[in-house]
């Protein structure tokens, strides 16, 4: 799978798809954008900016669900031709990929959709990268299934994104086996470091998470072979509009991305000692 305007994809990094939960404007998606670049351009990490240009699966009525679809697809476009960095964002109906296709170059299929065989094929339809994450109800295995969705309408360029697993009603869990079980698909895989360790399901009706854990996830998952990482951050996660209980802070990215760029030069320098 090759993404257009993707920096440092030789350098032997794990590629990073991150950013906000959701578009709440121009100027932070903006800043948010600029200060990811300059981390990954000092680190050479192959990056993708994230916004969900709405949020389609919310607990509440009352929660928060965009700004408006063109004016949020119109600023994830902005921030790709800005920095001349691909863009993904997440779509819930066939009808949507069509018209997210124009403003983005990776569509992404949310884990409670990975089964939704008409969004599938819509997405593969685009010519797009398709990213689908994993249901939280499914085993790595089946993910085989929903990724020949997509080969089959004619588009080899899928990604696998990990995102935990159901544990009870209020919890998830990262099986790590399931990593290199997908990668045997033949298609990139991903880590999810934020949603993975999301606390659905909550009384109050809003989300929770663990973000003091997102390193440790990440961390595994570059241990286990990741392809990429995502990663959901903020300038202020407490006042974010949307998953601002599993999100990490924008301050805290550089130091975390260095720490794991340096686990996986350990990693490949062991492997190639090993061949």
């Amino acid at each position: 799978m090759k993404l257009d305007k993707l920096k440092y994809s030789d350098s032997g990094n794990f590629f990073l798809l991150a950013g906000p939960c959701v578009i709440e404007g121009e100027s932070m998606a903006m800043n948010i954008a600029e200060k990811i670049v300059s981390i990954t351009d000092k680190l050479q990490i192959p990056y993708v900016f994230k916004g969900s240009y709405r949020k389609a699966n919310r607990s509440r009525l009352d929660s928060f669900v965009g700004i408006g679809d063109e004016k949020a697809l119109k600023i994830l476009r902005k921030v790709g031709e800005t920095y001349g960095i691909p863009v993904v964002t997440d779509i819930h109906t066939a009808e949507e990929a069509q018209m997210a296709a124009q403003y983005v170059d990776v569509l992404q299929i949310p884990a409670f959709l990975c089964r939704q065989t008409d969004l599938l094929v819509a997405a593969a339809q685009t010519g797009r990268v398709v990213n689908i994450k994993k249901g939280q109800f499914l085993s790595p295995e089946a993910m085989k299934f929903a990724a020949q969705k997509v080969v089959d309408a004619g588009n080899p360029r899928v990604m696998i994104t990990e995102r935990g697993t159901t544990f009870g009603y209020q919890d998830l869990l990262v099986d790590y086996r399931g990593i290199p079980v997908m990668r045997k698909f033949g298609f990139p895989v991903v880590l999810d470091a934020t949603h993975s360790l999301q606390k659905p399901n909550q009384a109050s009706g809003v989300t929770g998470g663990m973000p003091e854990l997102i390193e440790t996830i990440a961390r595994a998952g570059v241990a286990v072979g990741v392809d990429g990482l995502f990663m959901e951050t903020h300038p202020n996660p407490s006042e974010a509009k949307s998953d601002g209980a599993n999100m990490l802070p924008l301050a805290l990215l550089e130091g975390v991305l260095t720490r794991l760029v340096q686990i996986r030069k350990t990693i490949m320098s062991f492997e190639g000692k090993e061949q």
